[in-house]
């Protein structure tokens, strides 16, 4: 089993080439990246440092959101042109699961984070059952005061992880004490590595229909339909063409 796993929600890009569950090749980069011009190339860098051709693939895994707007829709773009090309499956993977799985050893509920700036965050629930990362709750967009106040029902440990943990990690504490942890910060990067293999226990979908799981409006959009708020409601592409 060959497979191409994609990663590029967010500020991270990362894309790993993974055969009968070992990594063969994994490109990983973070910072403020131009997915649009890097994220090919390095699909393509991947595939020949494993002496494989793309024809090769017998899976396509791409991480569906939620995260940046246009991370997600670049990534989803490159994999499904992949898949549907060469007649593969995509396998589409949670971005905040991909992000939870670098706690695997934790043993109470894994809370991935993702800023969605203006105090809203991207987040989930997860914990480890029977040996597999589980969603405990579906993975929301919220604001962030409202997302950690529906945990204080938990009597679980609670493991905050991602790159954007240090802008609420104050908060954090002052709400959870000593019942919070925090992954250390060789654990907050999503692994393209670890995408391939939770595909393990994910759905195949239809690449020519599949749509990423954004969980809000672009902002473009959102902005839109403030601006014309009691207007004859109408699909936003085709309001603005």
């Amino acid at each position: 089993m060959k497979i191409l796993a994609i990663e590029s929600s967010n500020q991270t890009m990362s894309v790993a080439t993974v055969e009968n569950g070992l990594v063969v090749s994994e490109y990983t980069r973070n910072g403020n990246l131009q997915h649009s011009t890097q994220l090919m190339p390095a699909v393509e860098t991947v595939i020949n440092a494993s002496n494989w051709q793309p024809a090769d693939l017998d899976q396509v895994v791409i991480s569906k959101g939620p995260g940046s707007y246009t991370g997600v829709r670049i990534g989803a773009t490159i994999a499904k042109t992949l898949a549907w090309t060469l007649k593969k499956p995509l396998i589409p993977v949670s971005s905040l699961k991909l992000i939870a799985s670098n706690a695997l050893s934790f043993e109470g509920l894994i809370i991935p984070v993702i800023d969605a700036r203006r105090k809203n965050i991207y987040a989930g629930v997860y914990q480890i059952e029977e040996g597999q990362l589980t969603s405990k709750t579906a993975d929301v967009h919220a604001e962030s005061e409202v997302f950690f106040q529906s945990l204080e029902k938990e009597t679980e440990p609670l493991m905050f992880i991602g790159q954007d943990i240090p802008l609420y990690k104050e908060r954090i504490q002052e709400i959870f004490g000593s019942r919070a942890h925090f992954a250390p910060v060789q654990d907050w990067l999503p692994r393209a590595g670890n995408l391939a293999f939770l595909a393990e226990t994910e759905v195949a979908v239809d690449a020519h229909i599949f749509t990423p799981e954004y969980l809000k409006k672009p902002e473009a959009e959102e902005n839109w339909q403030k601006a014309h708020a009691g207007e004859e409601k109408g699909d936003y592409v085709e309001r603005i063409n």
